[in-house]
């Protein structure tokens, strides 16, 4: 594992905690597995029965209406699934002018870690989180997966 993307995306989860920027997600268990982590702030996509562009609509209009930057993160999964759905909302997104933040994704794809919903797992199985991180006072939230 390497040890600068790993404490990379530490840093990356805390700031996200402090910046509340709107994430997309897939599923529940996703939404579920960030909220572990301590994250708010989450869009689920497939949550109920409206359709692909409502959700994107109703995404839109939360970040216009909330951000002043403008930006999002989209974290759908990183199967073959989850990677076209990421470039078909980032394309509509992009159509209204919303950026987006890939520094997590980016993260996840070094580290591979290809399910959002594993998050806590693949932290509760790291060797160098438990030996190096798991006690440090910004990393509260992943501490308490291993009580």
């Amino acid at each position: 594992m390497n040890k600068k993307y790993f404490t990379a995306l530490l840093e990356e989860i805390e700031e996200l905690k402090k910046n509340n920027q709107l994430i997309i997600v897939e599923g529940r268990k996703d939404k579920a597995a960030l909220e572990e982590l301590g994250i708010k702030n989450i869009f689920v996509l497939n949550q109920s029965g409206k359709s692909l562009y409502t959700k994107i609509e109703e995404i839109v209009k939360k970040v216009k209406n909330t951000r002043k930057n403008k930006k999002c993160i989209i974290l759908t999964d990183l199967d073959k699934k989850g990677r076209q759905l990421y470039f078909l909302l980032r394309k509509e997104l992009d159509r209204e002018n919303i950026k987006m933040d890939n520094n997590l994704r980016n993260l996840l794809i070094k580290l591979k870690v290809s399910h959002i919903e594993g998050l806590s797992t693949f932290f509760k199985n790291s060797t160098f989180f438990k030996n190096n991180y798991h006690d440090r006072p910004y990393c509260p939230n992943l501490s308490n997966l291993f009580l």
